[in-house]
């Protein structure tokens, strides 16, 4: 019987589909060695990108030394610095995020915390957010708080602030080809039509010679309340826009949003 063999796996096929979950969560949810159960419940639906909270009211205080961990930023409110029209100078206004649609926190940062400074060694460190500007503008930025220094106070209680510097990586890699294959690390060095003007345009040079260049950003983190190891409040981070591997001007953007951490 010459059509045993793909009998035998046409029939597999069909078993395969018979015995697969009805969705992909149950895939999760069947039984306790399948995994977490609240996995299930909340994939897709944007908890997982909201930081802890602690209860109103809560004014306790921790020593601003040692080490620090579970560190968390959730984006609330953005703004970008731009012009209205021609007429008048930049100013920071509202922007709507439109991407990432649920989750543009940082999370589970952690680092030193000593001599009254948080700095940051590790964890989900950035995020790659795009927002949409009043004009109908699009600008992407990297969310960052890499190698962050940021120093205050003594002791983390209610009412503390600390203020320091952050690390803005670009938000593009070095492999990224644009439209006409250009890269900084692969791809080719400019687009055929270009040449005969010798890279001698400033702007068509912007585009030609790709640039891995990163930025600076200021960071104020505001301690509204503590409770146990574990404190929570707001912050505010001001820090460029992604400048396209060098081919675009950067704009100044503004985050507020929640915070909380925990002493390690």
């Amino acid at each position: 019987m010459r059509f045993r063999p793909l009998l035998a796996l046409v029939l597999a096929f069909c078993l395969t589909f018979a015995a697969a979950p009805n969705s992909v969560s149950a895939a999760f949810v069947q039984g306790r060695e399948r995994g977490n159960a609240q996995f299930g419940k909340s994939v897709s639906s944007g908890q997982n990108g909201v930081c802890r909270t602690l209860p109103a009211g809560s004014s306790g205080s921790i020593s601003a030394d040692g080490s620090f961990k579970e560190l968390c930023l959730q984006p609330t409110k953005i703004f970008v610095k731009v012009a209205s029209n021609k007429r008048q100078s930049a100013e920071f206004v509202p922007a709507k995020i439109i991407s990432p649609r649920f989750n543009s926190s940082v999370d589970q940062v952690y680092g030193d915390l000593s001599g009254g400074k948080f700095t940051a060694k590790g964890g989900i460190d950035f995020s790659l957010i795009t927002v949409l500007a009043p004009n109908g503008e699009e600008f992407p930025l990297a969310f960052s708080v890499k190698d962050m220094v940021a120093g205050g106070g003594k002791s983390i209680a209610p009412g503390e602030e600390f203020t320091g510097t952050t690390s803005i990586p670009s938000y593009r890699t070095g492999d990224f080809l644009d439209p006409k294959s250009r890269a900084k690390d692969t791809g080719v060095d400019y687009a055929q039509g270009l040449v005969a003007l010798g890279g001698d345009d400033e702007e068509l040079a912007k585009e030609n010679i790709k640039q891995d260049l990163g930025g600076d950003g200021q960071i104020t983190l505001s301690i509204g309340s503590v409770a146990g190891n574990e404190f929570a409040g707001t912050f505010e981070a001001i820090q460029p826009s992604d400048n396209d591997l060098g081919s675009k001007e950067p704009v100044d953007v503004k985050l507020t949003g929640n915070l909380y951490g925990r002493k390690a």
